[in-house]
């Protein structure tokens, strides 16, 4: 008999970590090599970690709710394989390109000062020294469950002081946030905790709004003639292909078209650098209960208008069942985010990082308004993008959105080829 170790996959790219939703199996379980063992909830997507072995569940090193980084033990199985000259398993469920390969030698010192963002954050939010703390994963290295010990106990590992630079002291407690209060639940208040979907997107979500300074621009578009087309061919295009012509295929398509034309929106913050994207893939919001996912069309600009409805219904459809995969959610690089689903007429969305933008898709609209000082009743959709200032300025933005808002403003039955 042998014990092999199963880490936490890494569910995509840029994904660092994953929250353990639902444990499939229980201590004593028999599984088979690729049996679901698990939900794993990330950033990205909600997927099922398979076994790498075939055998008996020993341990469950995860609670269910816990957030564990790519490469860290989740659990161990007992297998039968006791023949040395057959090749060691990858302990690691490699489920992308990018997944972080483990020594399986756990005796020596290899891994010890390769650590997770999870544990460089709690690193230095208490004020820990990593190079004195002694780690209890594979090969030496040093897992959030360490550092978890350590700041419950008093006894932190103290930083080794150099000559003639102080060393600042730290009384082995978390230090509350400056000129923070949390708010305490009084009687018949309902808490409700933080985690698995919404701690995810709560992370994100701050990480957007510290690192990238915001701003704002909003249009107003005419989309008359767009609205009485699709309100034509809506039943005969659902009865002939099986799914629905939203308004919402005609605007990603125009937003793609406009992206070919103004690449500087389909770019990306790396550092010292600006990634302008050759591929136009746009990543769609889609919201299941208290979830949200953001799903990718690949090749937006290539598509047609119903190659594009079709993206959208399978992508929603997938959603709602649970069976998006991490090909689904990666590879985006500008985000359309339809608001008007919910009736909203005005909306400023939080960039979806690391990309430039987003646009949101208000609720369209019937208005009066003066054309050749005459009112007229009209149907009115305002277009509202959030950019990175730090990749683009107004400039080049306002013409972005002119130009989504021409090809919208010149779709009618005349000029719209569905095919």
């Amino acid at each position: 008999m042998s014990t092999q170790k199963i880490t936490m996959p890494q569910l995509g790219e840029s994904v660092t970590e994953g929250t353990i939703s639902t444990w499939l199996v229980k201590v004593g379980d028999q599984v088979n090599k690729y049996d679901p063992i698990a939900e794993v909830m990330t950033d990205k997507v909600n997927a099922e970690v398979p076994s790498s072995f075939t055998g008996t569940i020993k341990e469950l090193l995860a609670e269910e709710g816990e957030t564990v980084a790519v490469g860290e033990l989740i659990c161990s199985i007992e297998t039968e394989h006791t023949d040395s000259k057959e090749p060691e398993e990858k302990a690691t469920t490699d489920l992308s390109t990018n997944s972080i390969e483990l020594s399986s030698q756990d005796t020596n010192d290899s891994m010890k000062k390769r650590y997770s963002p999870a544990v460089l954050r709690l690193a230095q939010e208490n004020n820990i020294e990593l190079s004195n703390v002694t780690g209890s994963g594979r090969g030496g290295r040093i897992t959030r469950k360490d550092l978890e010990i350590i700041i419950a106990s008093v006894d932190m590992p103290k930083p080794v002081q150099e000559e003639g630079i102080p060393v600042a002291k730290s009384d082995g407690k978390k230090k509350p946030e400056t000129g923070t209060k949390q708010p305490q639940a009084q009687s018949g208040d309902i808490e409700i905790p933080v985690k698995g979907v919404r701690k995810v997107i709560a992370q994100n979500m701050v990480k957007s709004t510290q690192e990238i300074p915001h701003a704002w621009m909003t249009v107003e578009v005419d989309v008359t003639d767009l609205v009485s087309y699709r309100n034509k061919v809506k039943s005969e295009f659902k009865n002939t292909e099986g799914f629905g012509l939203t308004f919402f295929a005609f605007f990603v398509k125009s937003v793609a078209q406009a992206l070919k034309e103004y690449p500087q929106l389909n770019s990306m913050w790396a550092g010292d650098k600006i990634i302008q994207k050759k591929e136009i893939n746009l990543s769609i919001a889609v919201a299941k209960e208290s979830e949200l996912f953001v799903p990718v069309i690949k090749h937006a600009d290539e598509k047609t208008i119903k190659a594009t409805a079709r993206d959208i219904y399978e992508l929603a459809r997938k959603a709602r069942n649970g069976k998006l995969t991490s090909e689904d959610m990666q590879g985006g690089t500008f985000t359309v985010n339809n608001t008007g689903t919910f009736g909203s007429i005005s909306s400023m969305g939080v960039i979806n990082h690391p990309q430039a933008a987003i646009l949101q898709v208000e609720s369209i609209v019937r208005r009066p308004v003066i054309i050749n000082d005459m009112f007229a009743a009209r149907d009115i959709v305002n277009l509202g993008l959030s950019f990175d200032h730090r990749i683009l300025d107004g400039l080049v933005c306002g013409r972005f959105l002119s130009r989504v808002k021409e090809i919208l403003e010149n779709m009618n039955e005349e000029t719209i080829n569905l095919y």
